[in-house]
């Protein structure tokens, strides 16, 4: 279909006869499914859309970039293509499949519904919102973005991107970060989507709100299907709206790290299986920021045996309510102490799932910059 065919679908409407809120957003129909026919990227997830590959991509997806998805998704599908290998895969692994993606508990709930699904639905996910919504880690999102994509079930999808889109056609200043405006979206939404179209319908809204209606930057109005009876485009309130509350701002947190290495092994550990974090493994470290002769005294060297404390480099690392602030030291010791595993730089790598936060430092130790 021709850019020309689908700006032909947009609705034209003069100051005497404006239209209404639901009016407007079904006057995105046509020009939304024509763009999105023509202009759809090509994604993994999208070429064979089982309810299970959607799942997984919606989960990755979430805080994370498409183009960062991209790779962990295929991995992730060529070790467990299906809920049974998913239920059974040990946690340790799934969480190395997992690195890097942050948010880990994300996998966790992954692996629990998995094996809800295996206990009372026979290895399926359900074909309904109202099932999936039911199930750990899939909210109102990804159950309607299941629902329809998979299914076909008409029920709305909608997510950051999509409450940008519609806040700017309404010329909407609600704080997008309200639960009662989002709801108040997704009602607006089921009440004008179109039979058996829920698939493009909502990927449509979601694709104008990644490449046309970017969340960073200048917006593409002049490349935007909706433009026509976008009331933020037409008032030039792009710059103001959407309206979204700021979070609060981070605590800081002044961490050392300490790199203790022997006969070309370092010391690791696995976090608590509650809180941050949560069984991944790290480096030892201690709270706040510490000089080599506090480091020297304290017991988590014991027995180790200390041949020399050197700088290593500072990092940072930011959570969604904390920020690290990381300084470290390379440790040469006779041994690794009892305390610890040992691993080599390979096994850092490949086996044990450490936290995103110290790939600077696994990348250290390994000899990279």
């Amino acid at each position: 279909m021709s850019e020309d065919l689908y700006r032909g679908l947009q609705v034209l409407e003069s100051d005497e006869h404006s239209l209404d809120r639901l009016d407007r957003l079904k006057a995105m129909t046509g020009p939304l499914l024509a763009w999105y026919g023509e202009h759809a990227r090509i994604l993994p997830w999208r070429e064979e859309p089982t309810p299970y590959r959607v799942w997984i991509s919606e989960i990755m997806l979430q805080q994370t970039r498409v183009e960062a998805v991209k790779p962990y998704f295929s991995r992730f599908m060529e070790e467990l293509p299906d809920i049974a290998s998913l239920a059974a895969v040990p946690e340790e692994r799934l969480l190395k499949l997992w690195e890097g993606l942050g948010y880990y508990n994300r996998a966790r709930n992954l692996q629990k519904t998995a094996r809800i699904l295996m206990e009372r639905y026979d290895g399926r996910l359900p074909d309904s919102r109202s099932e999936l919504i039911r199930l750990p880690g899939i909210g109102s999102y990804t159950a309607g973005a299941i629902a329809s994509i998979a299914y076909g079930e008409a029920v709305p999808a909608v997510d950051g991107n999509v409450l940008r889109v519609l806040s700017r056609v309404l010329a909407s200043t609600e704080d997008i970060a309200s639960l009662s405006v989002k709801r108040r979206f997704e009602q607006d939404l089921a009440a004008v989507m179109p039979a058996g179209c829920s698939s493009a319908f909502n990927q449509g809204l979601i694709e104008i709100g990644a490449i046309v209606c970017v969340p960073n930057g200048e917006p593409r109005c002049g490349e935007c299907p909706l433009h026509s009876v976008c009331l933020a485009a037409r008032n030039n309130l792009t710059d103001s709206i959407p309206v979204k509350s700021r979070p609060k701002p981070r605590r800081i947190e002044e961490r050392t790290i300490l790199l203790i290495v022997s006969h070309g092994r370092t010391a690791i550990r696995k976090r608590p299986p509650e809180g941050l974090l949560a069984s991944l493994y790290e480096f030892p470290s201690l709270t706040g920021k510490h000089s080599p002769r506090e480091i020297s005294e304290t017991d988590l060297l014991d027995g180790a045996g200390i041949l020399r404390i050197r700088p290593a480099p500072d990092a940072v690392h930011i959570f969604s309510h904390v920020e690290w602030h990381m300084s470290a030291f390379l440790i040469e010791t006779e041994r690794i102490p009892a305390q610890y595993a040992a691993a080599d730089p390979d096994e850092l790598r490949d086996r044990y799932p450490m936290a995103g936060a110290f790939d600077k430092y696994i990348r250290f130790l390994g000899g990279e910059s």
